[in-house]
């Protein structure tokens, strides 16, 4: 399994069309953070993803960055939006204490680019962990599930390309079965849909994808509209 996964990141390492993100790039920058105290790896991260991406970096002062607790698939962790789009988001995701849980099952491909603690992987079949220490990239491809687990404390940058609101009802499940917290509730999807938006409406970002929703909209309207006139 582990040589096959190696064999599919390797493959899938490159920048795809209609997207931003370079996985390769991303790789480097999280290599060049280990070692660094924690708050001072993230305040590198970045700084130089916001040197290479610019304004597609949701980039603030330290004192009015809103990290969020994700509670999903039974596992919870701090984590950090720096872009949210349609096609891809990009997160610093970790926690101090340690926790475990199920990765979710999704129509994108997720990337970890751990920085600092180890993160281990258990697949289907396989009766030995994956693991992954700083420097070693975690990809979990579409359709495909895990069980992670970080025992003490583990940092990464987070990095998923696809269908990224098809992601929102496992991300967000535990909400309603579990913590009940209002709050991180609306906190998630106001910051993620800021990002949206902003992306959407100043640069243009994704418009493809809204523009093929309408005309589908549209032709279902249409197609109701023919069959019951």
């Amino acid at each position: 399994m582990k040589r096959r996964l190696s064999e599919i990141m390797k493959k899938y390492m490159n920048r795809k069309k209609k997207c931003i993100f370079d996985p390769k790039k991303l790789h480097e920058i999280a290599k060049d953070a280990i070692g660094k105290p924690t708050e001072q790896a993230f305040d590198y991260i970045i700084d130089a993803l916001k040197e290479e991406y610019g304004d597609y970096i949701h980039a603030v002062p330290k004192e009015k960055r809103s990290w969020i607790f994700n509670h999903a698939g039974g596992a919870k962790g701090q984590m950090l939006l720096l872009h949210g789009s349609l096609r891809e988001y990009l997160i610093i995701f970790g926690t101090c204490q340690g926790t475990e849980g199920h990765s979710g099952r999704y129509n994108t491909e997720v990337f970890d680019f751990v920085f600092e603690g180890e993160m281990l992987c258990e697949y289907e079949g396989v009766f030995k962990n994956e693991i992954h220490r700083p420097g070693s990239p975690a990809y979990l491809p579409s359709s495909m599930v895990k069980h992670y687990c970080i025992k003490k404390k583990a940092w990464m940058l987070e990095y998923s390309r696809g269908n990224i609101v098809s992601m929102l009802p496992f991300g967000l499940a535990d909400i309603f079965t579990s913590t009940l917290d209002h709050i991180i509730l609306f906190r998630t999807i106001y910051h993620f849909g800021k990002l949206v938006v902003k992306n959407m409406f100043k640069r243009g970002k994704d418009i493809d994808i809204v523009i093929k929703w309408l005309l589908i909209v549209f032709g279902m309207f249409a197609l109701l509209f023919i069959v019951f006139l």
